[in-house]
């Protein structure tokens, strides 16, 4: 993540290391031009930045039969690929594509990136070797509760500006092995200890969990909030992420959501939710 200097996130992105000197930052789309200032604001070296956003296309083919499906598109050993590697390779024809192994569902698959001119050919292409699979064009909405089922991040709902990486659980890409930004005061709050924490629950009660929220305890009183929330398709139960006091972060304890004045029954659990 993109750490700001007050301890919160300026975004979460992936970050593709082309060759010795050329990188290429993958951001959230809402957020383009505010990491574009942020990063050009500490750019002191001369490095030469380009934004190739609006000539550059992506398209992610997720699930188990992702690499068996679009494995006739290119010479790329695709089951081989180890989650969070990357390729340059022919896909479907045409040259320079990038195929990530990666993804924001939980359910493998790949992001393939290409000039924006081949959409069309490489969406036909893509669609009729997978035809075969049952593969479908699926919205934002869908893919918001695949993410939710497995207890990633949404930006702008779980992290934003003024959550921790710390506090989110995302302690695993907060390496203090060098200086960064806000490096000092986030390695404090790892010696002292966070305040809060994003955990996950899901409903015990009947009642669908939504952005904002209040978590409360038995008694009531204001604990955290919700930060996302849906009926979870794949489990058949509500599930949830929010932010508590660390007093309530605890496997299997107890937490009420406030859902229209009402304290509805739910309890702490540790994403994935599923498995």
């Amino acid at each position: 993540c993109l750490p700001n200097q007050t301890g919160g996130i300026v975004d979460d992105l992936l970050v593709y290391r082309m060759d010795e000197k050329t990188y290429m930052l993958v951001v959230n789309a809402s957020n383009i031009e505010k990491d574009w200032d942020w990063i050009s604001s500490f750019n002191d070296f001369g490095v030469e930045m380009k934004n190739i956003s609006d000539r550059t296309s992506l398209l992610a083919v997720q699930g188990p039969k992702a690499a068996e499906a679009l494995q006739n598109l290119t010479d790329v050993d695709l089951a081989s690929m180890e989650y969070y590697t990357f390729k340059r390779s022919t896909f479907a024809g045409i040259k320079n594509v990038i195929i990530s192994a990666t993804g924001y569902t939980g359910a493998g698959g790949f992001e393939i990136y290409f000039d924006h001119e081949h959409s069309e050919h490489i969406w036909n292409a893509i669609f009729k070797a997978g035809e075969p699979f049952g593969i479908k064009p699926i919205g934002l909405a869908a893919r918001d509760t695949l993410r939710l089922e497995m207890g990633f991040c949404l930006y702008g709902n779980d992290i934003d500006d003024t959550t921790s990486p710390l506090e989110a659980g995302l302690g695993w890409v907060t390496k203090f092995s060098k200086n960064f930004t806000n490096s000092e005061a986030l390695k404090q709050q790892k010696e002292t200890g966070v305040t809060k924490k994003l955990i996950g629950f899901e409903m015990i009660d009947r009642g669908i969990p939504r952005h904002d929220y209040e978590i409360v305890d038995a008694e009531g009183n204001l604990i955290g909030k919700v930060t996302s929330g849906t009926q979870s398709p794949s489990l058949q139960k509500a599930v949830g992420l929010g932010y508590v006091d660390t007093a309530f972060a605890k496997d299997g304890m107890e937490i009420y959501i406030k859902i229209r004045d009402n304290k509805i029954k739910a309890k702490v659990v540790k994403p994935p939710f599923y498995k």
